[in-house]
């Protein structure tokens, strides 16, 4: 986007950036919008849209995707320069990966609160 810096974030204090991110985000593969015509308003359409997976994670909130070519994170899921193996899952926990390697899968908290990390190795989450 015009306002933002990769890795670094908004180019200047003011600067919007969230709706850049959220639809460079790297997980997300699903999307639905709505209009809604209020003709007696200043601003006569509204648009909304929900992204899943939901975007703008804080922690990852200056690096939306990864930098690198087109498709390198999966090479024999590429379709136009984009992944195609999104995982339908999602991590709770930011410390998945850890929790993962710690107590693996079986483990009551990571089977429920980690799904992304265990049931989508080879996907991106």
């Amino acid at each position: 986007g015009k306002n933002f810096t990769y890795g670094v974030g908004p180019k200047y204090p003011e600067a919007v950036i969230g709706h850049y991110t959220q639809v460079a985000w790297y997980s997300s593969f699903l999307l639905g919008c709505g209009i809604a015509y209020c003709p007696r308003q200043r601003l006569t359409y509204n648009y909304v849209c929900q992204y899943c997976s939901a975007g703008n994670i804080a922690s990852r909130k200056y690096t939306p995707y990864l930098e690198g070519k087109p498709c390198a994170s999966c090479p024999n899921d590429c379709d136009d320069g984009l992944c195609t193996n999104s995982c339908r899952y999602e991590d709770v926990y930011s410390n998945c990966k850890d929790l993962k390697d710690q107590v693996g899968c079986k483990h009551p908290v990571t089977k429920d609160k980690c799904k992304a990390s265990c049931k989508c190795s080879d996907k991106i989450y």
